[in-house]
């Protein structure tokens, strides 16, 4: 699931859900947008990660230990940009506001994984990392599904001529054109590509553009503001068992 900016506590550019505590919004809103999702989804627990654009995976085999008074939330997991796990209904998110969040699971296999894959990270091969990671504890390719999340589209994400052609080298079918005619980056088509090449075809899209909707956070499109999440979890509970209402 994907959360917007609405219904939470955060004011001023990071009204009103941020969950990002690294944008400078107060930390003990934070805390209470946090908590809340952890509240609605009915969680054991909530982990998020202080994202470097890099490629590096946490693997939690165990739920981490949440600090008193965060209503679940673990202490953020340091310079990595995705997250692995096999724990039930243990929530792992990955923050955006441009950038792809991409959720991925094995729902045989009882794994789940979520990635930040903003420019460099998805040219670094930060998406191959996190289904090398899940493969290692029982995932298979084939019965893997995957959101990509929303994120600024290829028509909105206007780079150099030459960032374009050095990205697209790393991640065919990234490349793009935007409505100006300029050079641009459609990181989701050339993740899909990547998936499809990995044998991975069990992929979702968001269609939605963080520039041009306003229920998202975009820092391309507003400079200082929040980040909205990605969240994903294995739920053992059975079908029609309450499991909390969706943040929004």
């Amino acid at each position: 699931m994907t959360t917007t900016r609405a219904g939470g506590r955060s004011g001023g550019p990071f009204s009103t859900f941020n969950l990002s505590s690294g944008v400078g919004d107060d930390p003990a809103t934070v805390t209470a947008n946090r908590a809340r999702v952890v509240r609605e989804l009915g969680l054991a627990g909530l982990v998020f990660l202080k994202q470097v654009h890099g490629r590096d995976v946490a693997v939690l085999r165990e739920p981490p230990r949440a600090r008193p008074g965060t209503g679940g939330v673990a202490p953020d997991i340091a310079d990595v940009d995705a997250v692995v796990t096999d724990v039930p209904l243990l929530g792992i998110a990955v923050l955006a506001a441009d950038c792809v969040p991409v959720l991925l699971g094995d729902p045989v296999a009882g794994v789940v994984g979520a990635a930040h894959a903003g420019r460099v990270g998805a040219a670094d091969g930060v998406l191959d990392a996190v289904l090398d990671e899940m493969v290692a504890l029982g995932a298979r390719p084939e019965q893997v599904e995957v959101l990509l999340g929303p994120a600024v589209c290829g028509a909105c994400y206007e780079v150099p001529a030459a960032m374009r052609a050095e990205v697209d080298a790393a991640l065919p079918g990234s490349a793009s054109r935007t409505r100006r005619g300029t050079a641009g980056l459609d990181l989701r088509a050339g993740l899909t590509r990547r998936l499809a090449d990995r044998g991975v075809t069990r992929v979702g899209l968001d269609p939605r553009c963080t520039v041009e909707d306003p229920d998202l956070y975009s820092h391309r499109g507003e400079g200082r503001c929040g980040r909205h999440a990605a969240i994903t979890w294995l739920d053992p509970r059975p079908e029609g068992a309450p499991a909390g209402r969706p943040a929004r």
